[in-house]
């Protein structure tokens, strides 16, 4: 089974067609179906280790000052514990607890689930990023994982490469800041060439203005293992940026779905005068 690592973005691209809802799309239509998902989203960030173990996640809008219409969104697709159990047993020595009704599933899956799987008929776990630990700790459980793709699981990561919501600039809705684009090149030529080095970008003399928080930056790591321990190169599915600040670029591992031709680029978030934009995000 393939497994890919998706730029994410604003949630409001749950609801919109754009080049990277469309590469989504492709994504989901290209592959063989698969007897469930792992799914690690940018927005389960706590201090521990779980993965959601309920016949039926909730769908979790976890956000401010979005129109109605994005709350109204639901994704019930259903749980699966005996692969959250499985999940658990993989990744020893780590221990992985079984949530049972915590969490659910939060806008960094449903939003691109949405066009991936519309159909939700695909079981979907999440597995949580434990904030108490470093990349190279996201990495090595990332590469202990690989073995559900042989399983057929779908493993995705769901977050964005450079995610700085306090540096939007309104006026550039598809440009980026020349460091934004410097730390994403250099992020990309990192990941195709030796995965394996991902956590030395916390070096890159950009990383505290792209990831002044790891917590969008972390599901790359895991994509990165899955890549160091297949010995395979990723491709690009699709790339870009919006509003100065946010790399939207996605990356496959064993995926072929083409490139998009759609050239709308990314969803709008809400006007700062409503919300802060660093306040969107719950």
């Amino acid at each position: 089974m393939p497994a890919a690592f998706l730029g994410h973005g604003s949630p409001m691209n749950a609801l919109e067609q754009n080049r990277f809802t469309a590469a989504w799309r492709g994504l989901g239509a290209s592959i063989p179906r698969p007897r469930g998902i792992v799914m690690i989203s940018a927005h389960w960030y706590v201090a521990y280790t779980a993965v959601t173990a309920m016949a039926r996640p909730r769908t979790i809008h976890d956000f401010f000052g979005f129109p109605q219409a994005l709350f109204d969104v639901e994704y019930p697709a259903p749980g699966d514990p005996a692969l959250a159990e499985e999940v658990a047993e993989i990744a020893r020595p780590t221990h992985v607890g079984l949530d049972q009704d915590g969490w659910g599933l939060d806008h960094g899956t449903w939003s691109v689930l949405v066009h991936t799987f519309p159909q939700a008929d695909v079981p979907v776990v999440q597995l949580a990023i434990d904030a108490r630990h470093p990349l190279e700790w996201h990495l090595a459980l990332g590469t202990r994982l690989a073995p559900l793709r042989e399983r057929g699981v779908l493993v995705l990561a769901s977050g964005n490469v450079v995610h700085n919501l306090r540096a939007i600039d309104w006026s550039s809705p598809e440009g980026a800041f020349d460091w934004a684009r410097r730390f994403d090149d250099d992020a990309r030529a990192i990941l195709i060439e030796r995965p394996a080095d991902l956590p030395s970008l916390a070096g890159h003399r950009d990383f505290p203005r792209a990831v002044p928080t790891p917590d969008h930056f972390i599901p790359l790591a895991y994509f990165a293992g899955l890549a160091a321990a297949a010995g395979a190169a990723p491709e690009v599915l699709v790339d870009g940026y919006a509003y100065g600040s946010l790399s939207m670029a996605c990356y496959g591992l064993g995926a072929h779905p083409g490139r998009p031709r759609s050239r709308r680029g990314a969803a709008e978030l809400p006007d700062p005068t409503d919300v802060p934009t660093e306040d969107t995000n719950a």
